[in-house]
């Protein structure tokens, strides 16, 4: 699994010449209403067997959640289900308040 810090998904989200890559929050309704990356599409942890068929396994995609340990196990089962481009962001939506975007809301 790979993971991929706050600052470097920043500067691909920022990266105009590069398609950006899928930002799948994995958090909880309530979780995603309190706060989100700019972008990023809800789909709470449990629901992913039930739509996995409908993600692009070619698109580079960027798993997040709260600290980033449901959005590691997501990853895992991405990666087993043939997907190649899939990535944790390290820390969750909590790193990425503190180190990139610090006017976010925290829970």
């Amino acid at each position: 699994m790979k993971q991929i810090s706050p600052e470097v998904l920043a500067a691909m989200l920022a990266d105009s010449a590069t398609p950006p890559p899928l930002l799948l929050d994995v958090r909880e309704p309530w979780e995603f209403a309190l706060c989100a990356i700019a972008g990023s599409v809800n789909q709470p942890m449990n629901s992913i067997p039930a739509v996995v068929d409908t993600l692009d396994g070619e698109r580079p995609t960027v798993v997040i959640c709260h600290y980033g340990m449901r959005s590691y196990q997501v990853g895992v089962f991405l990666e087993r289900a043939g997907f190649d481009a899939i990535y944790n962001l390290a820390g969750g939506v909590a790193a990425w308040a503190e180190q990139v975007e610090p006017t976010m809301a925290r829970y």
